[in-house]
């Protein structure tokens, strides 16, 4: 790849990436990103009750299928397919928690798109950060607030609302996707160590959880930052289920593990090299 055609800001994202990995700082965010404003708990309706917030969903669902449905058409968006579709029907079937990793502002649209015709529900709801949905302007603001998202936040009362609301649309048998690395690193192909909030979520609820991970490979394109295209395979692992013999905190540690291991596997498999974090990294991929 040669990184002089890379695009400025997402060379110095690269160089974060590498740094943050040799300090195994695998939770923090790589991209420059403005402070974010506090999400407070009149500003966000989990739980879409208000009218506003209903027509304002359908406006964007609609909106953001027809601008990512137009990516895939022209190729900018390319998911080469799906492996493991047999355990969709069966995880998703009375609520779920979906997990993926995080490389890309588009990926959860990567996930929707491949499980839609699973959900037996009509929506996909998505965990995100506090700054994506308190900064964004124009058309991505839009659906960042709108598209059926979940914004964290650090206001310790919109959390309990936050908790409270995910567990009542699980418990109704909805479908959320979380990243459980946390942070998006751009276009980084392991996966990182796993955070727990998410299988507790599960756990608490007494639904299952889908690990899915998504593989890439460079298309021949380059796209505008001047990095390769990056085409996608969505990988699904079998569900999870809370063990609840075990307790919340041991079992969604439990749940958590398992995950882990399934990705970790599934990247061994596809790519073909052992998953080596840090020092270890180039020189496992030069043996190769």
């Amino acid at each position: 790849m040669d990184e002089t055609k890379i695009a400025p800001d997402r060379l110095e994202v690269l160089a974060r990436i590498r740094e943050y990995e040799q300090a195994g700082r695998f939770d923090e965010d790589v991209e420059n990103d403005p402070e974010a404003p506090e999400l407070t708990p009149d500003k966000v309706d989990y739980l879409c009750k208000k009218l506003s917030s209903k027509l304002g969903r359908k406006i964007a669902n609609f909106l953001a299928d027809h601008y990512f449905l137009k990516l895939i058409k022209k190729n900018i968006l390319v998911i080469d397919g799906v492996t493991g579709a047999e355990y969709l029907e069966e995880g998703l079937k009375n609520g779920a928690i979906i997990t993926c990793n995080h490389f890309h502002a588009f990926d959860n649209y990567v996930v929707f798109h491949c499980i839609r015709k699973y959900l037996p529900k009509k929506y996909l709801y998505k965990i995100i950060r506090e700054g994506n949905y308190t900064n964004f302007p124009g058309l991505y603001g839009f659906f960042f607030r709108h598209c059926n998202t979940l914004p964290l936040s650090s206001n310790r009362r919109t959390m309990i609302n936050f908790m409270s609301a995910t567990n009542t649309l699980l418990t109704n048998g909805e479908t959320i996707l979380i990243y459980p690395e946390q942070g998006m690193w751009w276009n980084y192909r392991k996966p990182r160590p796993f955070k727990v909030g998410g299988f507790k979520m599960a756990y608490r609820a007494g639904v299952p959880v889908v690990p899915t991970f998504i593989t890439m490979t460079d298309d021949e394109r380059l796209g505008a930052d001047g990095y390769p295209i990056q085409r996608f395979t969505f990988h699904v692992m079998p569900p999870i289920y809370p063990d609840k013999t075990l307790g919340e905190k041991l079992g969604a540690e439990k749940m958590k593990e398992e995950a882990y291991a399934l990705c970790k596997a599934k990247y061994e498999e596809v790519y073909g090299i052992p998953l080596v974090y840090g020092e270890e990294t180039q020189a496992k991929e030069e043996e190769v």
